[in-house]
């Protein structure tokens, strides 16, 4: 049983060093925001930059913005930014396009340089699109590469002389459980594959080290805890060591060595542009810009301890007020193996959920039967952890989830 109640809570958020962030963000009054690791809430820097990206860079300056505004040079500049919290170096991440596509591009590097090998190999459960993309690079390939996925926990036995490349989410985007990337990565690396890592849950929640770890390939989006907005532009990390070996297969015009050469023939570029495909989203860009300047300017072993006391508190939380009413545990209790959500099931998933957007509490709901709660650090309090808990057990307590309206699920859940 937890001992967090309101004035130990209240004393902590006093204490926060990032509780400042807060008012960077747009909230309104009375809502617990517990789903920034599916969409980040809107920084209000981004308003006025848009604004002037809209009204005046485009307004006015129309095409001359290309090199006016520096809006050529965005998808390196915000990709040398977010580098720094990835612990890559400038030049080996570009923002462009979305995570799928990003990872068709990684996956596709990293075959071409194990020719020799066939299986593309990943673990079942992982987020969709990680194992439709390989699927879908399997079936383009008339046999010559196979998809496979296996359990998680036999993901690294199942290594051997035909895998070319292994692909894995760093932070689980529906337990929480974190891998240590530095070990799997050199056991990747000692049966001969490479790795691509999926940092979705990861950038902007938890200590990323890509060259500490000796990683080659990663992806992820700008519209989680990078708060970069609605489809916000992904990324692409290559390791400088593999950049003018490898090739992504999408040789789109921004990817070649000389773009506005227009030649007919291909030429990819010599670094990291070579990931880029078609024209930049610049509005997507500005506003990815915003987010991730924020973000820079947090302390991310603040960052971390904060999501971990977060996490914690919640846990304890639950423990104590919602024990009784039949939530089981998804997420790893221990702090080195959890990332930045906790994830409950419950057989009432689902309306449990809706009620509780309807009461302010905003989290998200994963088929069949797992209610994730984000942890921003940015902007939740730790008070926030209480009034969720709380208006939790009142769902549980009335049985709001038998509303009548619950009985179908939404498109978005």
């Amino acid at each position: 049983m937890s001992d967090w109640g309101r004035e130990a809570l209240d004393a902590l958020d006093r204490a926060d060093p990032l509780g400042a962030f807060r008012e960077e963000f747009q909230l309104r009054e009375g809502l617990v925001y517990l789903d920034g690791n599916s969409l980040g809430a809107l920084p209000r820097r981004t308003l006025a930059r848009l604004e002037q990206t809209v009204a005046r860079e485009w307004g006015e300056g129309l095409i001359t913005s290309w090199l006016g505004a520096d809006w050529m040079a965005a998808p390196r500049r915000v990709g040398d930014k977010i580098a720094r919290l990835l612990g890559a170096d400038p030049g080996e991440v570009i923002v462009a396009d979305s995570t799928s596509i990003n990872l068709f591009k990684a996956l596709t590097a990293a075959l071409s340089l194990r020719p020799e090998r066939s299986v593309i190999l990943s673990e079942t459960g992982n987020f969709p699109t990680d194992l439709y993309m390989m699927e879908g690079i399997a079936a383009f390939s008339g046999g010559r590469v196979r998809a496979e996925a296996v359990p998680g926990e036999a993901v690294l036995e199942r290594l051997g002389k035909d895998v070319a490349v292994l692909l894995l989410t760093q932070v689980h985007y529906k337990t929480g459980r974190s891998r240590d990337m530095a070990e799997v990565t050199r056991r990747a690396h000692e049966a001969g594959a490479l790795v691509v890592w999926d940092l979705s849950h990861s950038a902007g929640a938890i200590p990323v080290d890509l060259n500490g770890a000796g990683a080659d390939f990663a992806v992820g989006c700008g519209y989680k805890f990078l708060n970069g907005g609605p489809g916000a532009p992904a990324y692409i990390y290559a390791a400088r060591r593999h950049q003018a070996a490898a090739v992504p297969v999408l040789s789109g015009w921004f990817g070649h060595a000389a773009p506005f050469a227009f030649e007919d023939g291909y030429r990819a570029a010599p670094g990291i542009e070579r990931f880029l495909c078609g024209t930049p989203p610049v509005l997507g860009l500005t506003a990815l810009e915003c987010g991730v300047d924020l973000m820079a300017e947090a302390d991310m072993s603040a960052v971390r301890a904060k999501s971990l006391q977060l996490g914690r508190v919640f846990m304890d939380l639950m423990d104590t007020h919602c024990g009784d009413h039949g939530f089981a545990l998804v997420s790893p209790r221990e702090d080195a193996r959890r990332g930045s959500h906790v994830s409950y099931a419950h057989r009432e998933g689902y309306g449990i959920m809706q009620a509780l957007k309807e009461r302010g509490v905003i989290g998200d709901f994963r088929d069949p039967d797992v209610l994730r709660f984000g942890l921003t650090p940015l902007y939740l309090r730790y008070a926030d952890m209480l009034q969720a808990v709380l208006t939790i057990r009142e769902v549980c307590e009335t049985r709001a989830w038998d509303d009548p309206r619950w009985a179908v699920r939404a498109a978005v859940t």
